[in-house]
């Protein structure tokens, strides 16, 4: 640290230096994250010293969050859900298993996810000391739902399906997953981080959430389709009673308990996420979804002209292209600016058609793929 500080032109000349090494969304087709509204930054800006950590201290703030879940929730099944606005999927995925594990009471828990379940529940595997058990995907990557029950037994305390998966944006059966859970007497929790803002917008109806007897809770993601400002993830729960395992006492702030992960809490982001949610509204966001869907169809249709076909129908806006020489089309993609990502098995190239992507930029995505699968 310098004895003297540095004058404010100086320090933003040395933020905008580092700003310009950063990637722009305009050509990026491997994110989950993407430009947020306007609306949610200037939202951001209004409560970027509010601490929900400490809530007694903000009470308007803690009143915004609840007006959040409680429209989360309507939009996932069930507006009398409970639940918090955490820093993202990883932090709600870990305190639904917390939770699971708690009620539980089993001594070795083990919990059942399908094998294309985001990294994030190795990390709870690691941070809960709960076994993971990873069940097999169907011919469209859904999960298994006989390899799932085939890995049960007497410490499984939860199962977990994803709707919209990272790699394929593919839905599972949650239904038939929550048969399971019932009829076991078990926790089921449903990983939507992506999907949250985007199955409920689509044409074709899922059953995925709240409204099928036996999901207990649900992540979900204001700062991806929700177009939020980051940090802002969300976990909810059906039943307040999901909320007590995670209590901790809290005896010198204004509140007399905690329940989530992280203490200091950003204020700024469920100002965010409440400012967006409003604004848009339903019919915004079938507006942005619609429009995404239609740029992936199109870019489904127009690739499959040059014989490039996807692995699944895209079922949201995520789009795993069976690629030949995929490495060095992908090398000579991100030549030309273009950043993309792949799946793990079987390795395809993996797109994800964000709101920043605009009409002309995927025509020029299409060209410049085109042009490197002749290289």
């Amino acid at each position: 640290m310098n004895r003297k500080g540095l004058s404010e032109k100086d320090v933003l000349s040395i933020l905008d230096k580092a700003r310009s090494k950063d990637t722009s969304y305009d050509k990026v087709l491997s994110a989950m994250c993407t430009t947020p509204h306007p609306v949610a930054v200037k939202a951001h800006m209004r409560f970027i010293q509010s601490n929900l950590g400490d809530f007694g201290l903000f009470q308007g703030t803690k009143e915004l969050e609840e007006k959040v879940i409680s429209l989360m929730g309507g939009l996932l099944g069930d507006p009398h859900a409970c639940g918090y606005i955490t820093t993202g999927g990883t932090e709600s995925n870990i305190q639904a298993l917390r939770t699971a594990r708690n009620l539980s009471g089993k001594r070795r828990p083990n919990m059942i996810v399908p094998s294309s379940a985001h990294f994030s529940f190795d990390k709870v595997a690691d941070l809960l000391d709960i076994e993971v058990r990873k069940a097999d995907l169907d011919a469209e990557f859904k999960v298994d739902i006989g390899s799932v029950e085939s890995l049960m037994d007497d410490n499984t305390a939860a199962i977990v399906g994803i709707a919209g998966s990272t790699e394929f944006g593919q839905i599972d059966p949650i239904d038939e997953l929550a048969e399971l859970a019932n009829s076991h007497d078990i926790f089921l929790h449903v990983d939507a981080a992506f999907g949250g803002f985007v199955v409920p917008f689509l044409d074709t109806k899922y059953d995925f959430d709240f409204s099928v007897r036996g999901v207990s809770s649900i992540t979900s993601d204001p700062h991806k389709m929700g177009l939020s400002t980051i940090p802002a993830g969300g976990l909810l729960f059906r039943e307040e009673a999901c909320l007590l395992p995670l209590e901790i006492d809290t005896p010198y702030l204004t509140i007399r308990k905690q329940h989530s992960l992280t203490g200091t809490r950003s204020g700024a982001a469920v100002a965010a996420a409440y400012a967006v949610i409003t604004h848009l509204g339903k019919e915004g966001y079938k507006k942005i979804v619609d429009r995404c869907m239609k740029m992936t169809h199109r870019l489904v249709n127009e690739v499959q002209e040059f014989g490039i076909t996807p692995l699944i129908d895209p079922v949201m806006n995520i789009v795993a292209l069976d690629v030949p020489d995929l490495d060095d089309v992908r090398k000579r993609l991100r030549s030309r600016g273009w950043f993309t990502s792949i799946t793990r098995s079987p390795r395809a190239m993996r797109l994800v058609i964000m709101p920043h992507l605009t009409e002309i930029a995927l025509t020029h995505f299409i060209s410049d793929l085109k042009d490197c699968l002749r290289d």
